[in-house]
């Protein structure tokens, strides 16, 4: 045993890896949740006495292991098929020895966060889900970046949790065939995941840092077992280039400061530097996925030294590709955006109206916004004043809000 107290974050870094380790055994999600839980109180307890193990993994492994065997072992109305996978193999009611699981720790951890993404379950609950195994967030943190009721995310993944017991999906990896359509799953719920935690969908903050953070780790974690997958690169290549810019997109008081105004000198180099490179790497593999395309677009974005010098045909250029490759409606609105910093606000107005007829769009605040941004750009205050006041109506953040209302602001008093 070491005498150090246990570190802050330990527990919650621990928690996936011994989820993982039991389901490969168990394969019983919400049983295997509880017993990790209850090793977790255990050292919580224990650890600041007795000092953290010199395996602190393998210590709860082994904890939630009893666990696990001790409840299979009592509870009779459980099904045969579940008796059968404590008492048939001898190797299973056995307690682990202390280093259990440190062999499989990286395999068992990809092979969570595939299961949290099966097609069985919906995308939000597998976001959900994914956060709640995988990444260590509780449920009531969840529930706070989504901006639902505690109450409704813990019912949310529940079902996702009796959604993959009774899909009968074995803890393993996909099998070939099936490898494509799950790794796919992965990426769009890891890219959500982010998403969020760059630009909040609501609420009282601009970002939620614990969860771009997160989608990064994971995203670092898919790459390291994937590492030839290059939509794999490009996605976490897009989440580097996209975070880099954070230290400049928010101001003293949490406010919003959009791209064409960021003190520069305050992105990330490491991480556009990280960025840039995986990004060339990805790129010359063969067949371009999106996800390296949009990263393609963020690299133009944190290469230049303001807008006036991006490359803005380049980027437009890129959109095309992208815009060919998936029918995502926030494409066609950034497809406008460059279309008219190339060739001027009233072409990117003409296009936008052709985003109207879109029925997931049409509603948007952020089409209500790029639109009043160029009519600003135009020099038609009314209209840009118009649309801005319809952008913040429809934005349930409230720093956009605050930022919206501002542009209002300046607008009315340079019109006076």
């Amino acid at each position: 045993m070491t005498s150090h107290l246990v570190p802050e974050d330990l527990l919650r870094d621990l928690a996936p890896q011994v989820l993982a380790a039991l389901l490969r055994r168990f394969r019983d999600f919400g049983s295997a949740e509880d017993a990790v839980q209850e090793a977790l109180l255990a050292a919580a307890t224990q650890w600041p006495e007795s000092g953290v193990p010199e395996n602190p993994r393998g210590w709860l492994v082994q904890v939630a292991f009893r666990r696990m065997t001790d409840q299979y072992r009592a509870d009779q109305a459980r099904s045969r098929r579940e008796l059968q996978t404590v008492s048939e193999d001898p190797d299973q009611q056995a307690v682990p020895p202390p280093d259990a699981g440190r062999t499989s720790e990286k395999d068992d951890g990809l092979i969570l966060l595939f299961m949290c993404c099966h097609p069985a379950l919906t995308t939000p609950s597998a976001t959900a889900l994914t956060l709640r195994a995988v990444g260590g967030l509780t449920t009531a943190e969840i529930a706070g970046a989504f901006m639902v009721p505690e109450a409704t995310m813990a019912q949310r993944i529940s079902r996702a949790k009796q959604s993959i017991k009774t899909s009968g999906v074995p803890f393993r990896m996909p099998a070939a065939g099936e490898s494509p359509a799950r790794l796919d799953a992965v990426r769009h719920v890891l890219y959500l995941i982010f998403n969020e935690g760059y630009a909040s969908s609501g609420g009282t903050s601009l970002v939620r840092i614990d969860l771009s953070n997160e989608a990064i780790r994971l995203t670092r974690m898919l790459r390291s077992a994937l590492p030839d997958d290059a939509e794999v690169t490009g996605l976490l290549a897009l989440m580097l280039l996209t975070d880099a810019r954070r230290p400049a997109r928010i101001g003293a008081e949490g406010e919003l400061i959009p791209l064409a105004e960021q003190d520069r000198t305050k992105w990330n180099t490491r991480a556009i530097d990280e960025g840039v490179a995986l990004v060339t790497e990805a790129l010359p593999r063969g067949l371009v996925g999106p996800y390296q395309l949009q990263a393609a677009i963020a690299a133009l974005h944190d290469e230049a030294t303001s807008t006036e010098t991006t490359d803005w045909p380049q980027i437009l250029a890129l959109y095309g590709l992208l815009a060919r490759m998936t029918d995502n409606p926030m494409v066609s609105l950034n497809q406008a955006i460059a279309h008219a910093m190339v060739h001027g606000p009233a072409a990117g107005l003409e296009r936008l109206a052709s985003l109207d007829a879109d029925t997931r769009l049409a509603r948007h605040h952020r089409l209500a916004a790029v639109r009043a941004h160029l009519h600003e750009m135009a020099g038609n205050r009314p209209a840009a004043i118009e649309h801005y006041r319809l952008a913040a109506e429809r934005t349930a953040s409230l720093p956009e809000r605050h930022y919206l209302l501002t542009r209002i602001a300046r607008l009315s008093d340079s019109t006076n």
